[in-house]
C-alpha cells in the first residue's frame, strides 16, 4: 500500500507581512516589490501588512489583462 503526504498552508490572517504575501502570490519575496502594485496597509502598531482581498483583486486583474505597469499608471498621471 502506498502512502501520499499531504502539505496545506493556511494562513489564519487576513493581512500578511511582506514575505507572506510574496509566497500567497507565488512570487519570490526579492521581486516581490517589484512586481506587485498592491500598497500595504500601516497598522496601529507601525507595521505594513498586505490585505489578501487587495491582492486576491491584484491577481484577478492579472488573470484578465487589466493589470497596468508602473509606466503605465505614470502615464495616466500626466
Amino acid at each position: 500500500m502506498s502512502s501520499a503526504t499531504l502539505n496545506i498552508k493556511v494562513s489564519p490572517r487576513r493581512m500578511l507581512d511582506a514575505r507572506e504575501a510574496a509566497d500567497y502570490c507565488g512570487i519570490v519575496p526579492k521581486r516581490f516589490p517589484a512586481e506587485c502594485n498592491v500598497t500595504p496597509v500601516s497598522m496601529p502598531n507601525g507595521q505594513r501588512r498586505y490585505d489578501m482581498r487587495d491582492l486576491d483583486t491584484w491577481l484577478d486583474s492579472l488573470k484578465s489583462g487589466d493589470a497596468s505597469s508602473d509606466d503605465d499608471l505614470v502615464g495616466k498621471l500626466g
